[in-house]
């Protein structure tokens, strides 16, 4: 028995071997064909399932689903300011292409109304705030690496000197509250005279213990320098019936600064975005950008300061609109049905920065109006700014203006902050020291009017040839000569030159404003300063472009206050034309070749 079942046991394990031995076989050239041979045909009849699959929103019983975690996994609604960004994003491609072709012109014209677009877009209420407000971001940024890399500025101006916003990185943050200032702040609120209605609380509080302690720096600073604006800034907004306290949001936007620049592309002393200047009358083109300029940027803040006061009926709200835009705080009021801003600040209807740039303007105005109190009584304020004005009939070069009225570039950089490139173009303002406007149109009536973009003046010094002064303008002594109409090649020591110099800017003139329709019927108050008009040669007269004075409209009332003494203007005294350079005889160009030269933005 043990022997059959030995043997039976034996025999099983051969047959096994030699059953696995065949698959392995079998299988190996199955496997080597399968490479070589096509596809067997697939069954065109669909697989059948046991159940059909459900419907996506069969998994969610919208009956018994809570509205959050619907609305979670809902997709946002595509709003008109969607559609705004989106188009914004097609003309800054446009622009990038136009940019990798080297048209440079072309496309900063479409980055800057891609920046506008995107601008728009943000009043129009994107569905995701924080996508759009990445991509506003990149698209900025972007512009600006582009705009240093390729399309940089000329080199003889200092148009690319733009400053940072002081109190933009704090807009987003909150300070923690002293408690021995709360009843002081308090006693100080309730007896100070005030045409912007004073509240204190604990966001206000934290601001004004920043501003004393941290923040001190920044708050002398700006008040240091508001020396140069300050009796313009007040005059302006006497004239256009809104508070005197106003002046503050020039401090919390710029410092007081005409060059600021805020991460959002706005500009200006004002911070003005580019549609919204536009909309009160502020010019912006690749030469010149009138957001820059301190005067007719106070105007235009003020007036649309007065517009949102009229619209809200609110100075609180007013500030606040002028900060995030008049339609964000209507939808804000509208969803709630509050008109207040500190009930709409307490239900989060308003963006972050607005909470707090309000609290920031009282905070301000609380200190200086209560100045001893925190030891800020006795900051030496800068002078205030003194010119005359000089309407340009022709586009003209601030080196020329500087050789004429012998006054070093910087200063007069400094009072014309709206010229971007050097170059002020026809129907400018131009600023100029005071006394000496009407010696710069004087001196400006013998160079001819297509040539003060380029040509220079220069005194002859001691040891000067004009092969040296050529040398030194980069021109030939023979055009030199020709331009003079020397008959020698002498060059007396002091004489004045006319140089002509090759390098010029087809600077684009100052279009005429289109005052905001809810400001066409105000009247525009004379200004302080002497104005006199620098024409062309009589051949070729160009009358200077004017800002039109319109009728009046009656102001609304501010919170009575004690009535304070209106500041003088500054005025000045316009001295006799000067007879240099009177003598310089104009006549027409050398034979040289006139370099064209578009310099960026």
């Amino acid at each position: 028995m043990d022997v059959r079942m030995k043997t039976i046991f034996s025999c099983s394990l051969v047959i096994a071997a030699f059953t696995t031995a065949g698959c392995v076989f079998s299988q190996q050239p199955q496997a080597h064909l399968r490479a070589f041979m096509p596809p067997a045909p697939r069954s065109t009849a669909p697989a059948a399932l046991a159940d059909p699959a459900p419907p996506a929103d069969s998994f969610v019983d919208r009956r018994d689903t809570p509205p959050s975690l619907a609305a979670k996994f809902s997709l946002p609604a595509w709003t008109a300011g969607d559609s705004m960004a989106k188009r914004a994003e097609n003309t800054f491609d446009s622009g990038k292409k136009l940019y990798q072709a080297e048209d440079f012109a072309g496309a900063r014209r479409d980055f800057d109304d891609a920046i506008d677009e995107m601008v728009e877009a943000s009043d129009l209420e994107p569905a995701d705030r924080e996508d759009y407000q990445r991509r506003f971001d990149d698209m900025v940024e972007t512009v600006h690496r582009l705009d240093v890399a390729g399309m940089g500025a000329n080199p003889h101006s200092e148009d690319g000197r733009y400053e940072k916003a002081p109190l933009e990185d704090i807009l987003q943050m909150t300070f923690p509250v002293d408690p021995k200032l709360k009843n002081r702040v308090r006693e100080q609120a309730a007896a100070t005279v005030s045409q912007l209605p004073l509240t204190v609380n604990d966001t206000i509080l934290g601001y004004i213990n920043y501003f004393s302690n941290r923040g001190r720096g920044t708050v002398v600073a700006a008040t240091q320098r508001s020396g140069r604006y300050r009796q313009m800034i007040q005059r302006i907004l006497d004239e256009e019936g809104v508070p005197q306290e106003l002046i503050h949001l020039a401090q919390a936007e710029s410092g007081f600064s005409p060059r600021a620049m805020s991460s959002m592309a706005a500009g200006g002393m004002w911070q003005f975005v580019v549609f919204r200047g536009q909309q009160y009358g502020l010019a912006k083109n690749n030469y010149l950008d009138e957001r820059m300029d301190p005067e007719k940027a106070t105007r235009a803040a003020a007036r649309h300061l007065h517009d949102l006061y009229n619209e809200f009926g609110d100075w609180y709200l007013a500030i606040a609109a002028y900060n995030c835009g008049p339609l964000v705080v209507e939808n804000a009021v509208e969803r709630t049905g509050f008109a207040d801003f500190w009930e709409l600040r307490n239900r989060g209807v308003l963006p972050a920065e607005t909470t707090n740039y309000v609290p920031i303007i009282l905070a301000m105005t609380i200190i200086e109006k209560n100045a001893a109190e925190y030891g800020m009584d006795n900051i030496q304020m800068d002078p205030p700014l003194e010119y005359d004005t000089v309407d340009l009939a022709a586009p003209t070069n601030l080196s020329l203006v500087s050789d004429l009225t012998e006054t070093p570039l910087p200063q007069l950089t400094e009072l014309n902050p709206a010229v971007l490139h050097g170059v002020a173009p026809a129907g400018y303002s131009l600023h100029v020291p005071k006394g000496s406007g009407t010696q710069l149109s004087s001196s400006l009536e013998p160079i001819p009017a297509q040539h003060r973009d380029a040509w220079r003046m220069h005194r002859v010094e001691t040891g000067e040839t004009l092969a040296s002064i050529g040398k030194r303008f980069g021109v030939t002594p023979a055009s030199i000569l020709a331009t003079n109409n020397l008959t020698t090649p002498e060059a007396p020591e002091g004489d004045r030159l006319l140089i002509p110099t090759a390098m010029r800017v087809d600077a684009a003139p100052v279009p005429a404003r289109r005052p905001a329709a809810s400001t066409a019927a105000r009247h525009t108050a004379a200004t302080p300063h002497r104005t006199v008009t620098a024409s062309a040669p009589p051949a070729k007269p160009r009358p200077p472009v004017r800002s039109a004075a319109v009728a009046s409209k009656p102001q609304p009332k501010p919170v009575a206050s004690a009535a304070k003494p209106q500041p003088k203007p500054v005025t000045s005294a316009v001295r006799p034309a000067s007879s240099q350079a009177a003598s310089a005889a104009a006549t027409a160009a050398p034979a040289a070749v006139m370099l064209a030269h578009t310099a960026g933005k």
